[in-house]
């Protein structure tokens, strides 16, 4: 193996044109870690938050970093104590978060745990879209609403990277299932199983949506609150780019519901379920957009108009 590797680096806060490609050195894994040679790397909000000065600064230590959290790719090397891999396997996860990943690279080490086997019907390209949004959406739907037969859920953004994962992980849980999207996106939303689908740029969800028991907010701004007289009584909001505010806090209460934010956690056992979905064909990623490495600042670019139609991917190798 090189002893060096690609990676984009960042010497400072800024646009997507601070993000440059350099030559640095390969990590080693250390005790529990595997070293994985990163096939594709899925791009996120948090990335290009992170990349500007806000998202999780804090956890990334000194200047110049390597972002990125969502990998997939093929186990090159293990360190001592590792017993979930063996060289060669093909991987993918979440790595290291909420602290640096450096997923933007052409190898990272992560933690044995952080990682499970790629599904072998989706491509590392595909599969690298998928970790953050999908642990994000069944912590939402499943760990916190409990999402079941019989569940109403709505869900905001449906179309985006994270909310189209969440309508298919609502449907596969046997739920009924109602998102937001705009005039373009109205077809894709049914096609992943929405039972409805209103669009925000002709009508207010809020009239039409009712005796929901789940609702996963990827918009923010206003939508929260109004989101509130859609729901029925011990229903609850999960709001995902953003706390929700006082008022919506109190109006939660005073409904009797619960108004809630949540922060992914990388847990393994909760992607394997994922993966089984995946494996069963009940979730299928929607990539919008696949660029090469060099080209990681357009990836933020485009992440940053809110109009991708599923996930935005780095091809790294192959």
């Amino acid at each position: 193996m090189p002893e060096t590797m690609r990676a984009v680096r960042q010497h400072s806060f800024g646009g997507p044109e601070v993000l440059k490609i350099e030559e640095v050195p390969r990590p080693e894994p250390l005790w529990t870690e595997v070293l994985v040679r990163v096939h594709a790397a899925g791009v996120n909000p948090v990335d290009c938050k992170t990349r500007a000065g806000g998202g999780i600064l804090s956890t990334q230590g000194p200047l110049p970093f390597t972002i990125g959290w969502d990998v997939s790719g093929e186990v090159v090397a293990i360190g001592s104590g590792v017993t979930r891999f063996a060289v060669g396997d093909e991987v993918y996860g979440m790595v290291n978060f909420p602290r640096s990943g450096a997923g933007y690279a052409e190898y990272v080490t992560a933690d044995s745990r952080q990682l499970v086997r790629k599904p072998e019907v989706l491509s590392h390209q595909e599969a690298a879209g998928v970790p953050l949004v999908a642990l994000t959406a069944w912590q939402s739907l499943v760990s916190v609403g409990r999402t079941g037969p019989g569940t109403r859920v709505l869900v905001h953004g449906a179309a985006g990277g994270l909310g189209h994962i969440a309508v298919q992980i609502a449907r596969a849980r046997g739920a009924w299932v109602c998102g937001t999207a705009g005039t373009a996106q109205q077809d894709l939303v049914r096609q992943l199983g929405a039972d409805e689908v209103y669009d925000y740029t002709k009508v207010r969800f809020e009239e039409l949506a009712h005796d929901i028991d789940v609702v996963v907010d990827t918009v923010a701004g206003d939508n929260g609150l109004r989101s509130l007289r859609t729901m029925r009584p011990g229903g609850v909001l999960v709001s995902l780019p953003v706390p929700p505010d006082e008022q919506t806090l109190a109006e939660a209460a005073r409904l009797g519901l619960r108004a809630v934010s949540l922060t992914v956690e990388g847990d393994r056992t909760d992607l394997e379920d994922i993966t089984a979905l995946i494996e069963a064909g009940a979730i299928k990623p929607i990539i919008a957009e696949v660029l090469p490495l060099e080209r990681a600042d357009k990836a933020h670019e485009l992440i940053e108009t809110g109009q991708a139609k599923g996930k935005v991917v780095l091809k790294v190798i192959g």
